[in-house]
């Protein structure tokens, strides 16, 4: 169990990277399953191309989005985890004055037929 708790460890973290290298958006379309869901405030978005038109249409040029799970929980059969955690967005809002919101995010992880894991609910 511990072996799999490493690698869903190493996932959100390597996601995490990705989202201050590459772009929150670009790191969110590349960990989400294909039945993946997000809510983002009262809103559920359902479905991978759902979600890629959602982050497009909401990207914030600037925006940092740092997060790290404080804790890990992976299922019996191994094909099922949850994180969660404090996160930190920053981002500049329209007179260029750098906002901070701060919260604490859970995600649930389906390891996909390739092995790799992926998210099904951010």
């Amino acid at each position: 169990m511990q072996a799999l708790k490493q690698e869903i460890e190493d996932t959100e973290r390597a996601f995490a990277r990705m989202a201050l290298d590459s772009g929150i958006e670009a790191a969110f379309k590349a960990y989400a399953a294909p039945d993946a869901v997000l809510k983002r405030g009262n809103t559920l978005v359902s479905g991978y191309d759902s979600i890629v038109v959602y982050l497009d249409k909401n990207r914030h040029e600037g925006a940092e989005l740092l997060w790290s799970p404080d804790f890990i929980s992976v299922s019996g059969s191994g094909d099922l985890a949850y994180t969660y955690g404090g996160y930190v967005y920053t981002f500049p809002d329209s007179s260029g004055v750098i906002r901070k919101q701060e919260g604490f995010f859970h995600t649930v992880w389906k390891r996909q037929p390739g092995g790799d894991w992926k998210f099904v609910w951010d």
